[in-house]
């Protein structure tokens, strides 16, 4: 028992089979996973077994109405074998309002955060030690309850699941400014993790790796002439010194890493503009060599740099930069998160 966690432990372990040297993203899975049920109107005490694989009745209501919300967390580990989480209780804070909107339960604090920390204790092992490398927390949340009834589930399962990951790094990618489809709408869902906002995102991502590119950048929905994320990231663009990226609103996710990136650019003197950036700016900024740099800003890859976007069949280069924003913010927060450098926002939380 670990603050207050009932935990059973795995007979046996993988992590000798493991090559941390060579770990893909996602892909690999710790001994352990945290399990909590919501049954007869109440969350039922977390509790930490093997990971194993899920048994749902047919009729269970993620199947068919699509209640499933999820976050993105890492933990990292210091060159003195300290753990640390990065921001812990605004993820929490996320997948709540993601509940909310989705009629699923809320979580208790406790839940999350006791269940969590004894969690990532458990697994400290599976914390990769090369540069760049960290363990990948996925908490998630799906409707469980039975019933081909169109309505909110009775039963849901909160599960944590971990995953020791390298660095994620694809290099600076290549998008597509998206004229037809549409991320999100007004009074949707586009705020909230929920999995069915990126299901409805891949085809349209297909369409676009078609014409060689990576990503998209999703504009809104009723216009299509403001930008507002860079595929699964939110975005923010650089115009000269400035600093720009989208508002957030029904339709833009409130990542955390956008908000971290804000406030160190703050810090770091750059100037900064939270307002809705168009289309047309962006391409005049392009053709008259104001636009500096752009980079999809996530969890996963911290800061991920754009070298070119393409709009209406042309496509607008970005130039390469010595000292770029994105790489000056991105060593600024992976300094903190890996007990590098002070942290001066009270960001950094240790697990003991």
């Amino acid at each position: 028992m670990v603050n207050n966690i009932a935990i059973e432990k795995a007979k046996t372990s993988k992590i000798k089979d493991v090559d941390f040297d060579n770990l893909s993203f996602g892909s690999v899975y710790t001994d352990h996973m945290l399990v909590c049920d919501y049954k007869n109107g109440e969350w039922s005490a977390p509790k930490i077994v093997p990971y194993q694989p899920i048994t749902l009745d047919p009729s269970a209501k993620i199947f068919h109405y699509g209640q499933s919300i999820f976050e993105g967390m890492k933990a990292y580990k210091d060159e003195d074998e300290k753990v640390w989480l990065f921001r812990p209780l605004e993820n929490f804070k996320r997948l709540n309002k993601s509940a909310k909107r989705l009629a699923i339960p809320e979580l208790p604090e406790a839940h999350f955060m006791e269940g969590l920390m004894a969690l990532v204790h458990l697994e400290s092992d599976w914390i990769p030690k090369n540069p760049g490398s960290s363990l990948y927390i996925r908490p998630f949340v799906f409707a469980s309850g039975k019933g081909f009834h169109a309505s909110p589930a009775g039963e849901y399962k909160f599960i944590i699941a971990c995953a020791p990951s390298g660095a994620y790094f694809s290099g600076k990618v290549k998008v597509l400014i998206e004229q037809t489809y549409s991320r999100a709408a007004n009074g949707g869902v586009g705020y909230a993790k929920a999995g069915g906002n990126y299901a409805g995102q891949f085809y349209p991502t297909q369409l676009a790796a078609e014409k060689g590119y990576q990503q998209v950048i999703w504009t809104d929905d009723n216009t299509h002439e403001f930008i507002e994320e860079a595929g699964a990231m939110n975005v923010f663009v650089r115009i000269n010194d400035t600093l720009l990226t989208a508002p957030t609103n029904d339709r833009i996710l409130d990542g955390i890493t956008r908000k971290s990136i804000l406030d160190i650019a703050k810090d770091e003197g750059i100037k900064t503009e939270v307002r809705k950036v168009s289309v047309h700016e962006l391409v005049e900024a392009a053709k008259n060599g104001s636009l500096k740099e752009m980079f999809g800003a996530g969890t996963a890859a911290v800061v991920s740099p754009i070298s070119a976007f393409g709009y209406e069949g042309v496509d607008y280069d970005l130039p390469e930069l010595a000292d770029s924003y994105a790489s000056r913010l991105k060593k600024r927060i992976t300094d903190i998160q890996y007990n590098r450098a002070e942290d001066k926002f009270g960001w950094r939380h240790e697990v003991i």
